[in-house]
């Protein structure tokens, strides 16, 4: 490796011009995999109003039909790091495929399961937590591949769209169900999601990426993989930050999905004359919200940032979950849904768009993953946490114990940093000089200890300590596993950073990762160089095994 920057050679800051919330429809690929998956979204809400009440219609109890949704969002908290791990080494259209068949299958012996009243409720959490499987894979290389449809300047919007589109299927899906329901039978809603996921599959077979970057690297082994994805998450900023802000909102969130369907058999329902109908207008009104919120999100944040959007999300959700707990009535619970849609895309949408802009492409579904393990493990902790409470104590308690929660911890969280990394390039620097060739056999060989040594002059040295310890989380985040920084004993102007990789062949890999706003990191360390020449790099490698031939 270098630690050379050349000042000359870094990339000039590009002045974009704001994308509008439709520039991504004018990619062809984008515009076929949105379309795409807004049918497949319809068959999915369509499945999970289907599977809501058919579970209401299994047993009375609170507690066991909030498992339907804790049994969809489960699988996505246990599987979504290794199935970010898997899509980060693999093809990534390939993956959707085979998920998207594997959720066909599921969808389509529950519709027969259905239709021939063999259903019980542990079968129904059973086909639930499959499908939620199905999604955990899904989820993670289906995010990671929007970056590639579109340019960055439109990456934006392009995330806004794919929210609006699930809540464009949110609003026209559950109001296709309950008609179905009512007039063909409950089997009907989950024989439209098989038939929703048969379109999406013959999309990805239809969807031609464009060629990436050969690798010439062999990928990272999964379980590795997953470790590296969970350090770069910790140790970089701008991703936790969003987590943070994730983990405060959809606990407490999770209430109002969890609890829908008994809101709508709680309520006085004198307009509509029917619970299930219901049930639909309530999910329709909540998507039809959030649509209108998408599209007005992009004039929001010409006024107002991510972090403000997010505060208001959660003071609009809370207000939502007061309004069903304390007025059980047709039209309050219409205008409560429209108040949680609206909130649910602003936050929803925001975090996204954080975290996208946060992660490099190596390590951009694992990172999403690691997002999305947040985001669905709090939705299941708080589907269980607030169904045992509607068990034990009221519908309505289960329902402002989460706003009241929501409120509480707003003032603590709304300090933290949202979008942290939209002004930084994360694209690869190269600029690393070339390592020398091992022999094919030894390219694995390992631990590696890179030591880097500076020369720092006494009035310098605690600038140069502050500056090299803000170096310290890239060189976590690109792959190393152990850092430090020591002062030589024969000559105090010698400083030495060193730090551990777990072979030579991930210590290639890392040349490959290190970033231009890594490289900006890089060169604030070295202003406090003043050797004649560039800090001396020394790689220290494993020796042989007895045995192993060169």
């Amino acid at each position: 490796m270098t630690i050379a920057s050349d000042p000359a050679k870094q990339p000039p800051s590009v002045s974009r011009a704001p994308a509008s919330a439709w520039t991504p429809f004018r990619h062809r690929a984008f515009a076929l995999l949105w379309s795409a998956t807004l049918i497949s979204n319809i068959g999915t809400w369509m499945h999970d109003v289907g599977a809501g009440w058919l579970m209401t219609t299994l047993t009375p109890s609170p507690a066991v039909i909030a498992l339907v949704q804790a049994a969809t969002t489960a699988p996505i908290f246990l599987f979504a790091l290794f199935a970010g791990a898997l899509a980060d080494r693999v093809d990534k259209k390939r993956l959707l495929i085979i998920v998207n068949i594997f959720m066909a299958a599921v969808a389509g012996l529950m519709a027969l399961t259905v239709q021939w009243g063999l259903m019980t409720p542990p079968l129904l959490v059973a086909f639930t937590f499959a499908l939620g499987a199905g999604a955990a894979f899904m989820a993670p290389a289906w995010q990671a591949i929007v970056p590639g449809l579109v340019p960055r300047e439109a990456l934006q919007p392009a995330i806004a769209l794919n929210s609006m589109g699930i809540n464009i299927a949110r609003a026209i899906g559950p109001a296709i169900a309950g008609f179905l329901i009512a007039s063909v039978g409950l089997a009907a809603p989950f024989l439209a999601n098989l038939a929703s996921l048969l379109i999406i599959i013959l999309a990805l077979f239809v969807w031609k990426p464009e060629n990436s970057r050969e690798e010439k690297l062999p990928p990272e082994p999964i379980f590795a993989a997953m470790l590296t994805g969970l350090r770069h998450a910790f140790y970089n900023d701008a991703l936790k930050a969003t987590l943070v802000r994730a983990l405060g909102f959809f606990f407490c969130a999770s209430a109002y999905w969890a609890l829908l369907p008994l809101i709508a058999k709680g309520v006085d329902d004198d307009l509509l004359g029917g619970e299930a109908q219901l049930y639909g207008v309530l999910l329709t009104s909540t998507g039809a919200a959030a649509v209108i919120g998408a599209l007005t999100l992009p004039y929001l944040r010409k006024a107002m940032s991510a972090g403000a959007l997010v505060s208001i999300g959660t003071i609009g959700t809370a207000l939502a979950l007061f309004i069903f707990a304390v007025f059980p009535y047709t039209l309050a619970a219409i205008i409560g849904s429209v108040l949680a849609g609206m909130s649910w895309i602003a936050v929803l949408t925001s975090l996204n768009v954080s975290a996208q802009t946060s992660l490099p492409n190596w390590v951009r579904a694992r990172g999403l993953a690691v997002l999305l393990m947040v985001f669905f493990g709090s939705m299941t902790l708080g589907a269980t946490v607030w169904g045992q409470v509607a068990e034990t104590m009221s519908i309505a308690s289960a329902l402002l114990a989460p706003a009241i929660g929501l409120l509480i911890i707003l003032p603590f969280i709304r300090t933290v940093k949202l979008g942290l990394g939209e002004n930084l390039d994360l694209t690869p620097a190269m600029h690393w000089a070339a390592l020398p060739s091992l022999p094919t056999n030894a390219s694995d060989r390992g631990p590696v200890m890179i030591m880097i040594d500076y020369l720092i002059k006494d009035e310098d040295r605690a600038e140069f300590l502050e500056a090299v310890h803000k170096l310290k989380g890239e060189r976590y985040r690109d792959g190393a596993y152990e850092w430090g920084i020591a002062q030589a004993a024969e000559n105090a102007n010698q400083c030495t950073e060193y730090f551990f990789v777990s072979s030579w062949l991930e210590h290639e890999r890392q040349h490959t990762r290190v970033t231009h706003a890594d490289r900006d990191l890089q060169a604030e360390v070295l202003k406090f160089h003043h050797g004649d020449v560039a800090p001396r790099v020394t790689h220290l490698i494993a020796p042989l095994l007895k045995g192993l031939t060169t």
